[in-house]
């Protein structure tokens, strides 16, 4: 005998709701399996004295739904083994968010047992017709038990559904809370198309607080038309770009190419780096996205002339990410900071054969400043064992270099004064201090003291040309 299980849907309400051939099923079978007892239908059957065994005991034994979803449909493949064949009824559709039902599913062939879904009627139908909504417009199902902020598509009717209790609101609230304003109105619906049907719209920030929650409840979140809403969109912000470059769009963003572009992202680094020196987190948050803007503006001429897209951008980066962190995602083990940039750096020369380069000192950027190349070619001869043991020598060398330079002439000074410098970035490097930073820190210090030397002047009514560099100093000395 062909041992089986078949599922069947309840429907969102009561009887009246029930097609006749699940009805004709459940009074076909003297006992029954029900995912819960709290169902109109299942409460109106009790009644007429219909036998039910449900798993609302597994809910209240778990901590969380994974051990209760494997929990049920291994109770039930141990009641097809005894009875042959049994009847699990739940509510709504047996396929829609029935994770128990999709473990049978998937687990029916290698346990050698049958698992026939016979259908049912959607809650789905009747969240539609009470809210008057049409899903083609775009329109996600998502589980209020593992919502994830990342896949919620704010343009989208947005059906969050198994939200059971406050604990699971309090969840739902705080995912959705990072992409819509704490008003946003969102509606509560319960028991949708029955007689006991429930429609209440709160503000988002009271989602786990003003309402009555069970088994039957689901949170609409209407799509968002609000622009203002969608500017931390990154769909809407793609738009924004293609508009700009588009027909009728801004004549400067029209003829900007690769090229144009170049000085323009190499400006909106230096000011991330000021507002990281400074500190400032909103400035920060602002060149980041200036920033930003050039990568997209790159992608989007990139697609206008049909060599790549941002979206080719972002799967470069992940696949990257992804094959240079093995220590994460794959099984090398890295034990501190410099094991993984060992381990980057190989997997970096190995993709790109660059192990076969020419030189060591090949691959190092050709528009870097000046000083971050001289920087970057110690540190890769350095590798090799092209470097001092001690600091004794590199003294030396600064030495050496500015007496060369003291004894040039013409010509020669800017030579000599070029290998001055190059000894002292090997000395900052030496010390593990990156020489571009600390030029920049001195430079800021140097024009924050100058900054009090004018404001002191301003305050005396005072120019530079009337006072002398003695006077000059002494306020430099006062802004030490």
């Amino acid at each position: 005998m062909t041992k089986r299980i078949t599922i069947i849907g309840l429907g969102a309400g009561n009887l009246d709701q029930m097609t006749l051939g699940i009805y004709r099923m459940l009074g076909s079978s003297e006992t029954v399996y029900v995912r819960t007892v709290h169902h109109p239908a299942i409460e109106e059957l009790a009644e007429q004295g219909k036998n039910f065994i449900a798993f609302d005991a597994i809910y209240e034994k778990h901590d969380q739904f994974e051990p209760v979803y494997e929990e049920i449909a291994e109770t039930l493949f141990q009641a097809a083994e005894k009875e042959g064949h049994v009847i699990y009824a739940v509510p709504g559709h047996p396929l829609v968010a029935e994770q128990a039902v999709q473990i049978l599913l998937h687990q029916a062939e290698s346990r050698g047992i049958e698992v026939a879904v016979a259908g049912g009627k959607s809650f789905l139908d009747e969240m539609y017709t009470s809210l008057k909504i049409d899903p083609i417009e775009g329109c996600q199902i998502l589980d209020g038990t593992a919502l994830v902020a990342d896949e919620i598509q704010i343009r989208h009717h947005l059906v969050i559904v198994q939200v059971y209790d406050a604990f699971i609101a309090s969840e739902v609230k705080l995912t959705l809370m990072e992409k819509y304003p704490d008003d946003y109105e969102v509606v509560v619906v319960t028991a949708a198309g029955s007689t006991d049907e429930s429609i209440k719209k709160v503000p988002l920030h009271e989602l786990d607080q003003t309402v009555t929650l069970n088994n039957l409840t689901a949170v609409y979140v209407p799509p968002v038309k609000e622009e203002e809403l969608l500017y931390r969109d990154f769909s809407f912000l793609r738009n924004v770009i293609a508009r700009l470059r588009g027909p009728g769009g801004c004549p400067w963003d029209q003829k900007q190419t690769h090229a144009t572009l170049k000085k323009y992202l190499i400006e909106e680094a230096y000011e991330v780096f000021e507002a990281i020196d400074e500190e400032d987190d909103e400035a920060l948050a602002e060149e980041l996205g200036d920033v930003l803007l050039q990568v997209l503006l790159h992608s989007q001429i990139g697609e206008e002339e049909g060599f790549f897209a941002i979206d080719d951008v972002i799967a470069v980066l992940t696949e990257k990410m992804i094959r240079r962190h093995p220590h994460v995602f794959g099984d090398v083990s890295a034990e501190d900071a410099d094991e993984v940039v060992a381990n980057w750096e190989a997997i970096k020369a190995k993709e790109s054969g660059k192990e076969n380069r020419e030189s060591l000192l090949d691959g190092v950027p050709k528009g870097l400043p000046a000083v971050q190349k001289a920087f970057l070619y110690q540190k890769k001869a350095a590798k090799v064992g092209f470097d001092w043991k001690e600091a004794g020598p590199v003294f030396d060398k600064i030495l050496e270099e500015l007496k060369e330079f003291q004894e040039a002439e013409g010509d020669e000074q800017q030579k000599e004064l070029g290998d001055l410098l190059f000894s002292v970035i090997n000395l900052a490097r030496f010390y593990k201090i990156d020489p571009e930073e600390a030029l920049n820190a001195t430079n800021q210090k140097f024009k924050k003291r100058f900054n009090y030397i004018e404001n002191a002047l301003k305050e005396k009514s005072l120019s530079f040309e009337d006072v002398t560099l003695e006077e000059m100093d002494r306020l430099w000395d006062e802004a030490k």
